[in-house]
């Protein structure tokens, strides 16, 4: 793994990265989104009442459908909207108040590796103090709460047109102050300092956290003027813009007919096939990469949306558990109850975000001798019982999540569990993946557990080969396990997540048999599929790629057309004919979705390897300038300034470059190796 890799893994960050993980139910990664600008205290309470102002005002004009807000829709709804208020989603993010603020802000202050919070109140401001981006100390209005449950942390405003998330939460149930990483506070202009890019509400939380919100991100002035629909999860972020739908239940004069949801002029149908509710949830429940500025409209197909982030190391183990913050997306869509038709609010009531049942009861609604009509293949039997789990009835091992549902813990006190739904594997142990048994059993080892399941399960299907051993090995050497990835890749009916990670793996074809064989993947019935085999060919000869790819430049799916343009980047046409129109259109949407992230260090990273990789060196060195401009500890982006500086022969840039990646980085090994080196 590269430094900048180690970097964005170690400290908790990646390209969806969400600065906050409360129940809130995020989508992103862990660290943060959001909007307007509150003020720091100095600058005086009544700037920070006009913003506070701001951050809900309507979103101007627009042509119809457009947005209600959810008081319109609880008019009719009322049973929706009672269950909906005061849920996660509800205060996924709202203004400070008496009844949203649950810290103690009563002057207590707070230490953790040197760095002094005090809480306090002015009236009816809340005020964190501490130090600031420039290193001074002094008190920050709170223009903003996020989440409730089981932790709550602060937005606030270091300068105009930028919200940060604080990193010092309220742990709700031991009522105390807590570090969200405990490792040392970084230090003001460092990029996971709380004023820093990676904790930035707006451009990393926010869009999760409202209805309707777009960032609108400035990069000359590197601010944000966002706006949005209203704060928190409200009815129109799941089920979209309600005016139409308003308009036609006025019509129907009370006497509402059946009708499809277009008819009703509602802009996505959440009772058709479970996949469209599925991916709804998705678009904020899974680690994903933006192709657009904020929220699209509910019904917008997720991939043309996002691409989502595969199994990859750092953020999955091997066997497709969680291990990062990743949200249930990406494990859910590796379980068998996704393939059998399973969808969210089987399990979840969706507007109080609360199970449908309490403990077992959950899982027993289809897991009984009685089945569930929706799900035949079920198999008829006792399992909420000591002749499945084994354990004492009432305990933590009869509870059906400790063996299904590994889990893991988040910010420090936010518990998630894996939704891939998997039957135990101590025997896959080996690989690096979890072990539900020995998580309870501590004083025991995988073998044991292994043992003691063959025993107990002799005629169990759920043993034998799995494709944590394959991930594991190629993580090592994806080329010595090419073989093994390409029949995972043509496992027709396996997880498209898990095929087009294998693909992933690979890298690139090793060889023509290969390369045949992701050819015939092209036109796969998954789009993540298809884009990742795409990547997989960019070691053909770039005549060979074009053909091959050229179906994929005009796929009816943003993601796979984008991943078709990102393995066309050398390949130049020339202008005017269909081919070259189809690669510049594919090309620019790429672009575009990377100029709407240009808030994000790791965006720059990947326009500066493109720019190399297109032999575009002024461009590869602004690109890298911007990535250290946003985060000046990426140690391998300052490397790449410097040696561009002094591949297109200006020494004393490079030499300058060095000592301003010194003065960021004093004493890191590599940059003064490369100052003892000349």
């Amino acid at each position: 793994m590269s430094g900048i890799a180690h970097r964005l893994a170690e400290r908790h960050v990646g390209q969806a990265g969400c600065a906050l993980h409360a129940s809130s139910g995020v989508q992103s990664s862990p660290i943060g989104h959001g909007p307007p600008a509150g003020v720091a205290r100095q600058a005086g309470v009544i700037v920070g009442v006009i913003l506070a102002v701001l951050l809900i005002a309507p979103t101007p004009a627009r042509t119809d459908p457009s947005y209600v807000g959810t008081a319109v829709c609880t008019n009719c709804h009322d049973d929706a909207g009672q269950g909906w208020t005061g849920s996660d989603h509800a205060k996924a993010w709202t203004l400070p108040s008496e009844t949203t603020v649950l810290g103690d802000f009563s002057g207590v202050t707070y230490e953790h590796g040197g760095q002094v919070t005090r809480f306090l109140r002015d009236g009816g401001t809340y005020l964190i103090e501490t130090e600031g981006p420039d290193g001074e100390r002094r008190a920050y209005e709170v223009v903003g709460v996020a989440g409730v449950d089981p932790l709550q942390q602060y937005l606030l405003s270091p300068e105009p047109g930028r919200v940060q998330v604080y990193d010092i939460a309220w742990d709700v149930e031991a009522r105390r102050w807590y570090p969200v990483f405990p490792g040392p506070p970084p230090p003001p202009k460092d990029g996971f300092d709380w004023s820093g890019s990676y904790k930035s509400w707006d451009g990393r939380c926010a869009e999760c956290h409202a209805t309707d919100y777009s960032r609108n991100y400035d990069p000359a002035s590197d601010s944000y003027a966002p706006r949005m629909a209203e704060i928190g999860v409200g009815c129109e972020a799941c089920h979209g813009p309600g005016s139409d739908h308003v308009a036609w239940a006025r019509r129907s004069d009370g006497t509402m007919t059946v009708a499809n949801s277009a008819e009703m002029g509602l802009t996505i149908d959440l009772d058709a096939p479970p996949q469209a509710e599925i991916m709804q949830c998705l678009t904020c429940h899974s680690r994903r990469e933006a192709m657009g500025d904020g929220n699209p409209v509910p019904g917008t197909p997720y991939h043309d949306a996002f691409s989502m982030a595969l199994l990859r190391e750092g953020l999955y183990h091997p066997d497709g558990t969680i291990l990062d913050e990743v949200f249930e997306g990406g494990s859910f869509l590796q379980s068998r109850m996704h393939a059998k038709g399973v969808r969210c609010s089987t399990c979840h009531e969706p507007h109080s975000a609360t199970l449908r049942a309490e403990g077992n009861a959950v899982c027993t609604q289809c897991h009984s001798p009685a089945g569930n009509p929706d799900f035949p293949s079920l198999a008829l039997k006792v399992y909420d019982g000591p002749e499945h789990h084994f354990h004492p009835g009432g305990g933590e091992g009869a509870q059906c999540v400790s063996c299904h549902m590994t889990r893991r813990t988040y910010m420090g006190i936010d518990t998630r569990r894996d939704h891939s739904f998997r039957v135990p594997r101590p025997d896959l142990a080996a690989t690096g993946s979890p072990d539900a048994c020995t998580d309870c059993h501590q004083d025991r080892d995988a073998a044991w557990a292994a043992a003691e399941l063959a025993r107990r399960f002799p005629d169990s299907t759920r043993r034998g080969p799995h494709y944590a051993s394959i991930f594991a090995a190629a993580r090592r050497n994806p080329q010595a396990a090419s073989r093994e990835l390409l029949d995972l890749a043509e496992w027709r009916d396996g997880p498209a997540i898990v095929r087009a990670t294998a693909l992933e793996l690979l890298g690139a074809v090793p060889d023509i048999a290969s390369a045949r064989r992701v050819m015939r993947l092209l036109p796969d019935a998954d789009p993540m599929v298809r884009a990742a085999a795409a990547g997989t060919l960019r070691s053909l000869p770039a005549p060979d790629r074009l053909i091959v790819l050229q179906p994929l430049l005009t796929d009816p799916v943003r993601s796979v057309r984008e991943a078709a343009a990102k393995a066309l980047l050398d390949v130049r046409l020339p202008p005017g004919s269909p081919q070259a129109r189809n690669l510049a259109d594919a090309r620019a949407e790429w672009e575009d979705a990377l100029n709407l992230r240009a808030d994000f260090p790791e965006t720059h990273l990947q326009m500066g390897g493109a720019a190399l990789q297109s032999r575009d060196f002024t461009a590869a060195l602004d690109a890298f300038e911007r990535a250290v401009a946003l985060d000046p500890q990426l140690v391998d982006a300052w490397m790449m300034v410097i040696r561009l500086h002094a591949a297109m022969n200006d020494p004393d840039a490079a030499e300058a470059a060095l000592g301003r990646a010194l003065s960021a980085n004093p004493g890191n090994v590599n940059l003064l190796a490369l100052q003892q080196g000349g």
